[in-house]
C-alpha cells in the first residue's frame, strides 16, 4: 500500500512540476478567492500576491515529493522485514510519517485552509475538496492498517 501511495503521490508531484500551470491556476483562484460567491463578507482573507501564490504552490509540490519519498522508503523497509514481525513493526515509522504528512496536506491544507478559510467550497471552478476527501479517507484507512501491531507467526 505504501509503495502504491508513493507512486501516486510521486506522479502527482511530477504532474505539478511538468504541467505547472494547470494546478497553479487552482491554487491561484483559491488564494485570490475570485471564484467564490460574490459579495461574501470574508474577502479580506484573499491573497492577491502572485509571489505568495507561487510560494504556496511550490510548498505543496515540495510536501508531495517528501510524502512520496517517505512512503517509498517506508514501503521498501517493510518489504525488507516481511519475515521478522518485530523488525517489521519497528520499520513502519517512515510510512506512518509519510501518511501523516499526507493527511496534514490534504485535510488541513486543502479541506480546512483551502476549503473553509479561503471558501474553496463556494467555487465551481477551483474546488478540489472531493479529491482531497478521497485522499484523506485512503490515507486514514492506510494509517489504521499500518499502525496495527503485527503479531509473531505461530508455528
Amino acid at each position: 500500500m505504501l509503495l502504491a501511495f508513493a507512486l501516486y503521490t510521486g506522479l502527482v508531484a511530477i504532474g505539478n512540476l511538468t504541467d505547472y500551470g494547470s494546478n497553479f491556476s487552482l491554487v491561484e483562484h483559491v488564494l485570490r478567492m475570485d471564484t467564490t460567491f460574490p459579495d461574501n463578507r470574508v474577502m479580506w482573507r484573499a491573497i492577491e500576491s502572485s509571489l505568495l501564490h507561487h510560494v504556496v504552490y511550490g510548498f505543496i509540490i515540495f510536501i508531495e515529493i517528501v510524502i512520496a519519498l517517505l512512503c517509498c522508503m517506508g514501503g521498501l523497509r517493510l518489504l525488507q522485514n516481511l519475515n521478522d514481525p518485530l523488525a517489521f513493526n519497528q520499520s513502519k515509522s517512515y510510512g506512518i510519517l509519510g501518511l501523516i504528512l499526507g493527511f496534514i496536506l490534504w485535510f488541513t491544507g486543502f479541506m480546512t485552509i483551502g476549503g473553509e478559510w479561503f471558501l474553496m467550497w463556494q467555487s465551481n471552478v477551483a474546488n478540489s475538496q472531493e479529491a482531497a476527501f478521497r485522499l484523506v479517507v485512503i490515507i486514514s484507512l492506510m494509517l489504521i492498517h499500518l499502525t496495527q501491531m503485527d503479531a509473531e507467526k505461530q508455528s
